[in-house]
């Protein structure tokens, strides 16, 4: 007899209808998960499953180096050593003991190890650079009692030359959590970056790319072997290297020169904008950057009230004084608002409204030649209401002022060139009258410019009115095509007359050549030289010196700008700098003059000789 099932012995529908959705419900669950790790999660499942059976070990490559015009090596890389931990492997019981070795605070070690972590806890992750051989002594002795801790070898900058550069060649330093957070998938925790200066500006050329050895590891992350006997691994590459326009024995003179100053030397070719020499001064010796900066030094640069980081070169933003008269000339000149025979008789003195504003002498009658000579204020106070603010303004921005110049530095100001929309902004429309522009006739009032833009300036008066982009940079070597490639740089025509432009360089030759030049002390024996000379008064304490210039008068192969922060007339200081340098340059040496001497750098250690060959 069959038994017959009725379905009341099931259950009640309300049960039935209980059990079917809870069974539709459970396999949805199911579905939904699969669809998960098979759609949505299968990349970093995937990368999970992989480092359980391979481990990349990244093999840095060797920076880029630097060398001078004449291949001088600027920028060294010697061998480093740095402590690496891996996540996975490290326990806490050695974190006390390495702590020790280290001489770190272990807060700091786990919280590096816990970035790591966060990353891949099967890849070192590194914890302290730049050790020395009594740190890494130590640590071989207890690397058995410190599973996961390893050392590997890297690179770091040094200086061979006696040129310091600091603001032009810049540094590097470990990358910020915030530039990791911007930069992508290339660097990692404790990576180097290029921070200030060319090392900044060529990061992505003299940086190379890393290489990849790639290790068996199994679901414990212990090391197998080589994956494939090495055949995937990847070797790392060298970054570029850069051959810069500077001169390291004309660099490293005018350091010597301005060692007592505060302020900045530029010297370019005038052919093509190329930087000869930078300094910025107070300074800093760049190979403190090179390893591991101790944090006594770096707080006493941060803290300095003379700012020795700080590029006077390409960041100030002071009035030029007498040295922009040249400016107004030329525009007065192309304009056809004077000529040549054009004169006006300076008693001493010019009044504009109920003010008088004094000059340095009485001039008497001079045309535009003398005034640039004997540097008279009167003839160009009178001159600027004849040409007008906007006109004024115009030309300033011909020359490069109130912009980048473009340099390939990283960082500069663009001063201030003021105009008709600059005083209204400011002071409010008709609330500023036609006396502000007085002040600007003789470089001062708001008119802000740089050294750096100064140097442009006389490159361009230099080489008859072409205004190239100053650049430290000339061709990089790519050492994928093993040639040397070249930059091409920026310049454009100021399109100044023949005549204008013989007349401004004129009275800049009378200025250090003729008895009444203001510039004689730049002069250099047996050599034709040129420039203009500036005292610009500063509210905030003694006159700022200037001198711009360039030699020989009828080719000139360099241009300079000197600035010298609250150190008086620059006739007196600024001139006699500015002529040494271009004589160090033009003759190769100095008889007349010998520059103190140089403190010698701290060279490699010898006993890092030997790991030389393993960064090459």
């Amino acid at each position: 007899m069959t038994a017959v099932i009725h379905h009341d012995e099931i259950g009640s529908p309300a049960r039935r209808r209980v059990l079917r959705y809870l069974a539709v419900g459970i396999i949805g669950v199911l579905f939904l998960r699969l669809y998960q790790l098979q759609m949505l999660y299968n990349i970093e499942l995937g990368r999970k499953s992989t480092e359980n059976t391979l481990r990349a070990i990244v093999r840095e490559p060797i920076r880029g180096y630097m060398f001078d015009r004449h291949g001088a090596l600027l920028v060294d890389v010697g061998p480093s050593y740095s402590v690496t931990v891996t996540p996975a492997e490290f326990r806490e019981p050695g974190l006390t003991l390495l702590s020790r070795i280290l001489g770190m605070d272990p807060a700091e070690i786990r919280e590096r190890i816990d970035k790591g972590r966060a990353s891949s806890r099967f890849s070192p992750t590194r914890v302290r650079r730049d050790i020395d051989f009594k740190t890494l002594s130590a640590l071989e002795e207890h690397l058995y009692l410190l599973p996961g801790v390893d050392y590997q070898i890297d690179s770091k900058r040094y200086y061979p030359t006696k040129a310091n550069a600091p603001h032009l060649l810049g540094y590097c330093k470990e990358i910020s959590d915030a530039q990791l957070a911007r930069l992508g998938d290339y660097y990692k925790l404790g990576d180097l970056i290029g921070s200030a200066g060319l090392e900044a500006s060529y990061e992505t050329m003299l940086r190379g790319q890393k290489g990849y050895e790639f290790l068996a590891v199994d679901a414990k992350g212990r090391v197998i072997g080589s994956f494939e006997n090495g055949q995937n691994d990847i070797s790392p590459r060298e970054g570029f290297d850069l051959v810069l326009s500077l001169d390291a024995g004309l660099q490293a003179f005018a350091e010597s020169l301005m060692t007592n100053y505060r302020g900045a030397a530029v010297a370019l070719d005038p052919s093509n904008g190329g930087i000869l020499s930078l300094v910025s001064k107070p300074d800093f010796d760049p190979s403190v950057f090179s390893g591991v900066t101790p944090v006594a030094e770096w707080v006493r640069l941060t803290t300095d009230t003379l700012k020795p980081l700080f590029n006077r070169a390409t960041m100030t933003r002071y009035p030029p004084g007498s040295t922009f008269k040249m400016v107004l000339a030329a525009a007065a000149l192309e304009e056809g608002i004077i000529d040549e025979g054009y004169r006006i008789t300076c008693p001493g003195a010019y009044r504009f409204g109920n003010r008088i504003f004094r000059d340095l002498g009485v001039h008497g009658s001079v045309n535009v030649v003398q005034a640039l000579q004997k540097s008279c204020n009167v003839f160009f106070y009178q001159l600027i209401h004849k040409v007008g603010l906007e006109t004024w303004a115009a030309y300033a921005r011909k020359f490069g002022f109130g912009q980048s110049t473009g340099v390939d530095l990283g960082e500069e100001t663009q001063g201030l060139v003021p105009s008709t929309e600059y005083y209204d902004r400011v002071y409010g429309k008709g609330r500023w009258t036609q006396g502000y522009l007085v002040s600007l006739a003789v470089g001062q009032g708001e008119l802000g410019v740089s050294p750096l833009q100064m140097a442009a300036y006389a490159a361009a008066l230099a080489n008859g009115g072409i205004l190239h982009q100053p650049h430290a940079v000339e061709a990089v070597r790519n050492k994928l095509t093993n040639r040397i490639e070249q930059f091409q740089q920026r310049s454009k025509e100021l399109m100044l007359s023949e005549k204008t432009m013989r007349l401004i360089r004129e009275g800049m030759r009378r200025v250090v050549n003729e008895e009444r030049g203001t510039g004689r002390a730049a002069a250099i024996p047996g050599i034709m030289v040129a420039g203009k000379t500036g005292t610009a008064e500063n509210p905030h304490g003694n006159d700022h010196a200037w001198f711009v210039g360039f030699a020989p008068f009828d080719q000139p192969v360099i241009a300079v700008a000197v600035m010298l922060e609250n150190a008086g007339g620059g006739g007196a200081h600024a001139a006699p700098i500015a002529g040494l340098i271009m004589e160090r340059y033009i003759h190769g040496e100095i008889k007349r003059y010998k520059p103190r001497p140089v403190a010698p750098k701290a060279t490699k250690q010898d006993s890092t000789a030997v790991m030389t060959e393993a960064l090459r």
